[in-house]
Formats: structure tokens, C-alpha cells, sequence
């Protein structure tokens, strides 16, 4: 079986994010289940039979989640209605999509107000993982390092359901930045940076963080995490760090995927594409598209254990809600 962990609603109906853009005004609209087919037979439903993907952990729009538009109360109600409608998926399609929930974020807030939707979504809606914004502020960094005692009481209730998180940034308003293109992927090279600096893990020895788009720079400079550990009289990071985080396979290229395996222990990577997302087009040099990344790990010389352990193994130890829904 093949399970990709990191999939997101890109394709979801007209009226859902254009009652977004209208500032949220009004109720929110009816949208019948044949929209949603409609939304996914074309799309991210194709691409995972064209590619042989047999589940998708689904979550609402990265760029969409927007904690840093409106106050606590706008974000709640938007969020409400972003996992709702993945809900409604994953109930049409249930052998082919598991929600993955986004949360009631807001800048200045505290991340404990986020937990009851997360139980919410967790316990009555059988969601089997969140998706994490380390910095609500749309590209300011208002808030304090994944490590503080300000995320401490999110995560008690993270281990406490026995669920993981992704550790995903929204959309930019600093201009200095492209949201895919450099927000994104500093964000992942930031949260891997904190977690070396800190104790987190053995204060939460059950906790587990992925961060998508293969680790972001980490891979590609693991000699210097290595060496900033031992300057910082840190524990090695397969000690202090690797037991509890993961990458993704959002790579979309073949050598970058090499590198991805060349450094990084095959226990620690999960197959994902997110598509459809960042990257949709067709790589001229290849004439097939850049995040069918499950090419790149046909083209890895892999044990067939190994194989199992990234397409399917490594996903449901992280994410073992998956047994249950």
C-alpha cells in the first residue's frame, strides 16, 4: 500500500473560499456532495490512480489557513469550516482520504485555545494528525520557538490522542518573501534548527513532528546541524531530535531525492507528494510532473523493506490513528 502523508484541499469548491473572501459574511454556503466528487474526481483522485497512491492524508490548504487575517473568533470559524469539509471527504471517500486537521491559530493567542478543536476533530471526526503554524503572524515571527513552554500545553494534549503534526507555515504578508518558494521551506530549516537547540523531546519523549518539503535545507547541510550540535554541546542529533521528527518526500527532483537518502535514515522519511500543490507543472526535462515523486523512489536502489518502510510502515508508526479510522 502506498500512503501519501501530505495532501491538501487545493481543489475545494468555489463557494468555500469565496465565502472566505468575502470576509466570511453571512452563512456558510451549501455545498452538495456531488461539488465535492466533482472538486477530486478530477484532480488529486486521478493523480493518485494515475500514480498508484492508494491514500492520501488530507488536510485544508496550507496557504489558505491565514491565522494572521481577522481575530481568534474569525480564524475559529473559518477552521471549523475547513475541517468540516475535510471530514466530508474523507467520509465520500474513506479508503482514499484520512483528515489531517488545521487548527484555530491566532496571532498573540494562546495554542491552548486550539486544542478543543483539535480533540474535536480527532475524536468526533476521526482525524488522524494536525497540521502545526509556528508562525501564525503571516511571516513576522511574533511568536515564541516550537520549543517554548507557550506550545507546551498543545502538546501534552498531541500525545495525550497519540497523534502527530506537521509543522506547516500559511500564507506571507512579509513581502520579502514567497510563500512556497522561501516561506515555506525557511520554516522547516527554523523549526529543525529549534528542535536542535532544545530539550523538547525528552520533556515529550512521545511527541512526533514532521517537517514536509524534504526537511527544507537540513539534508542538504546536515554537516553543519552536526556541527552546530557538537559546538553547542548538544547530543548527537539521532539521539536529541531524530527519534522524534520525520521528513516528507516533497523533493521535486531526482538528485535532491538521492540526497534525501544519501543522509537521512530511512525510518525517518514518510512518502509524500502534496499534490496538488505548490509545484503542479511538467518538468521539461523529464516530461512528467515535478511532484510525481513517487518516481524519484521507483529510481532509488531500495531494499524491499525499505520501500515498504517510506510508501507505508514509517506513515502509520507516526500517524497510528490511521488503524483506527
Amino acid at each position: 500500500m502506498i500512503i501519501d502523508c501530505h495532501g491538501h484541499y487545493t481543489t475545494a469548491p468555489a463557494a468555500h473560499t469565496a465565502w472566505r473572501q468575502a470576509g466570511q459574511a453571512g452563512p456558510y454556503p451549501a455545498i452538495s456532495d456531488d461539488e465535492i466528487r466533482e472538486s477530486l474526481e478530477g484532480n488529486q483522485l486521478r493523480l493518485m490512480d494515475e500514480r498508484g497512491i492508494d491514500l492520501t492524508l488530507f488536510s485544508p490548504r496550507a496557504s489558505a489557513m491565514g491565522h494572521h487575517v481577522g481575530d481568534e473568533a474569525f480564524s475559529g470559524a473559518w477552521t471549523r469550516a475547513c475541517n468540516d469539509l475535510i471530514a466530508r471527504v474523507a467520509v465520500l471517500y474513506p479508503k482514499r482520504f484520512a483528515g489531517v486537521c488545521q487548527l484555530p491559530q491566532s496571532p498573540g493567542v494562546p495554542i491552548a485555545h486550539s486544542i478543543g478543536e483539535l480533540r474535536r476533530c480527532v475524536r468526533e471526526l476521526g482525524f488522524v494528525g494536525c497540521n502545526l503554524n509556528p508562525d501564525p503572524s503571516g511571516g513576522q515571527w511574533t511568536s515564541p520557538p516550537l520549543t517554548d513552554e507557550f506550545w507546551y500545553p498543545f502538546y501534552e494534549a498531541m500525545v495525550e490522542l497519540d497523534v502527530p503534526a506537521m509543522v506547516h507555515v500559511s500564507a506571507v504578508t512579509n513581502p520579502n518573501f514567497h510563500a512556497t518558494g522561501s516561506h515555506y521551506l525557511n520554516a522547516d530549516t527554523t523549526a529543525f534548527m529549534q528542535f536542535l537547540q532544545s530539550d523538547l523531546f525528552a520533556r515529550f519523549p512521545g511527541l512526533r513532528m514532521i517537517i514536509p518539503h524534504g526537511g527544507g535545507a537540513v539534508p542538504y547541510h546536515w554537516g553543519r546541524f552536526r556541527g552546530l550540535a557538537d559546538m553547542l554541546d548538544r547530543p548527537p542529533l539521532d539521539e536529541s531530535v531524530m527519534t522524534n521528527v520525520f521528513f516528507d518526500t516533497c523533493v521535486y527532483h531526482q538528485p535532491g531525492i538521492n540526497l534525501l537518502f544519501d543522509v537521512i535514515a530511512p525510518d525517518n522519511i514518510l512518502f509524500g507528494s502534496e499534490m496538488v500543490g505548490a509545484v503542479r507543472g511538467i518538468d521539461p526535462r523529464t516530461g512528467h510532473y515535478f511532484d510525481d515523486t513517487r518516481r524519484y523512489i521507483e529510481a532509488l536502489n531500495l531494499s524491499a523493506d525499505d520501500r515498504t518502510r517510506i510508501y507505508e510502515g514509517n506513515v502509520r508508526r507516526v500517524y497510528p490513528r490511521l488503524k483506527i479510522a
